[in-house]
């Protein structure tokens, strides 16, 4: 209980005097850098280059100021990373044979949770990698959602939230990987239960550069009259065919007009993605 607890707390809590002193944990100014292997529970899945090269010039010139967070492995005795991912490949870029380093017993679990606070803590993960983690962290370790959401300071919902990003077609969990559209874009869009159409809607969203709220308002248009019975439908008349021809003509879609019990429905069909696209951007 007192280990949780302090996973909750992030790394501040790894790398004081006393967790140091601690017989759990030694620390080591000049460790090997090439003894070390990178954390295969890592929740990052790109490192933007520029920023690793402005970091190599900085620890060129002031050195690695913050030790990393490794753990040795009893099975294989190999070394590996828990924490600083970006400091260790920054000092191999900058050409360092050693590190500081906290080497700290820890499980697989904490491997993952650890990495995870300290991205989270540093906003250095995407939603997606957020997600992956936290559902690795529920069916790799029998984590529940509530105790995922007290060790990363999130609420129960936004875990829940994040999760559900991972039905996303993959394409646009591409668009959310290179933030061609944010969270609250990818939450909106999975209102669209067709995935022809959440892909379709979600090109159209960022050619047009519509914020989250206009979002919404397109999978809502998207979404409108679904759920309607065929029982209620009735046979369509002249008037309705001539308009329906009309229709048809203008959007150079086939279009249908069908009368109903009460009111009406507009039956627009396409056979493509780029077809719906092309439709789309004449409707709205």
């Amino acid at each position: 209980m007192e280990n949780t607890n302090r996973l909750g707390k992030g790394l501040a809590a790894l790398i004081d005097s006393k967790e140091i002193d601690n017989s759990s944990s030694a620390y080591n100014p000049n460790f090997d850098i090439n003894s070390i292997e990178p954390n295969p529970y890592q929740p990052r899945m790109h490192i933007d280059p520029e920023e690793l090269i402005g970091i190599a010039d900085s620890i060129r010139e002031n050195g690695v100021i913050q030790p990393l967070i490794i753990t040795k492995d009893k099975e294989s005795n190999k070394y590996f990373l828990i924490a600083g991912e970006r400091r260790l490949r920054a000092a191999q870029l900058a050409g360092l044979k050693t590190v500081p380093v906290v080497i700290k017993d820890s499980s697989p679990q904490e491997m993952l949770e650890l990495a995870l606070i300290e991205n989270i803590q540093r906003k250095d993960l995407n939603p997606l990698e957020e997600a992956n983690a936290f559902l690795q962290m529920i069916e790799e370790f029998g984590v529940s959602q509530d105790d995922i959401a007290d060790k990363v300071g999130y609420n129960r919902v936004t875990i829940t939230n994040k999760i559900r990003l991972l039905n996303l077609p993959d394409e646009v969990k591409e668009d959310v990987l290179n933030e061609n559209i944010s969270e609250g874009h990818a939450r909106a869009l999975l209102g669209i239960r067709d995935e022809t159409s959440l892909i379709a809607a979600t090109d159209l969203v960022i050619k047009r550069g519509m914020s989250v709220r206009e979002t919404e308002a397109l999978v809502r248009k998207i979404n409108y009259g679904k759920g309607s019975t065929t029982k209620n439908w009735k046979k369509s008349d002249k008037v309705t065919e001539k308009y329906s021809s009309i229709l048809s003509k203008k959007l150079g879609f086939t279009a249908n007009i069908i009368k109903m019990t009460k009111g009406g429905k507009v039956v627009i069909r396409y056979n493509t993605r780029d077809e719906l696209e092309d439709l789309m951007g004449k409707l709205i």
